[in-house]
């Protein structure tokens, strides 16, 4: 027994057998396929209900160079050559949601999250856990995603966010093209990572 209730196909897809892309068929990904993603992974896990995460989902020739321009050179074929493109940013300003979204404990908004440098450091963390399961998301609708961070931060800010909005990553999406993955790289081992205390 494996000690996993979660069935082996999915396990592969999810995990053992999912990989960061580097080059994509040029089937589209549909906007029914981005919001089913979405609205599967809105369940992430955040402190206080907060829901930081901002995507940016780029498909137009237009804005799509507008990204190059900004992305590591190494980076710039892949992102051109994906059929879907998601910058995934965080708000700083989520406070302004959580009387809504923890009805419960609606002055947490403003007893937590006064100050602007407690909500740039929540909305990262926070944000960054919902990007992962983001990428979780895009697995499980067959898709292959190709995470990356190589890109100019502040330009990138510039171009499709504001003051408010702090870019975590871009993610290419889409069906895994020819020779779309390098050879998988060795993981650390369980003794190598957990302690028992």
């Amino acid at each position: 027994m494996s000690g996993l209730v979660l069935h082996p196909l999915a396990q592969d897809l999810l995990f053992r057998e999912a990989r960061t892309a580097n080059t994509f068929t040029t089937e589209p990904v549909t906007e029914e396929q981005a919001q089913a993603i979405y609205d599967l992974v809105k369940y992430a896990p955040t402190a206080y209900n907060q829901s930081p995460l901002r995507i940016v989902l780029v498909r137009s020739d237009e804005a799509r160079g507008r990204l190059l321009r900004h992305m590591a050179e190494g980076n710039q074929p892949k992102t051109a050559a994906a059929p879907l493109v998601a910058i995934l940013a965080a708000d700083n300003e989520f406070h302004e949601e959580l009387p809504r979204l923890l009805p419960h404990f609606p002055q947490a908004k403003d007893l937590l999250f006064a100050e602007r440098p407690v909500r740039e450091e929540s909305a990262l963390l926070n944000a960054t856990l919902q990007a992962a399961y983001f990428i979780l998301g895009v697995r499980a609708a067959g898709l292959a995603a190709g995470p990356m961070t190589g890109f100019d931060f502040p330009g990138v800010q510039k171009e499709f966010l504001d003051d408010d909005h702090t870019p975590l990553m871009v993610v290419n999406i889409g069906r895994p093209g020819e020779k779309p993955w390098f050879p998988r790289s060795p993981r650390l081992a369980y003794e190598e990572v957990v302690t028992t205390v």
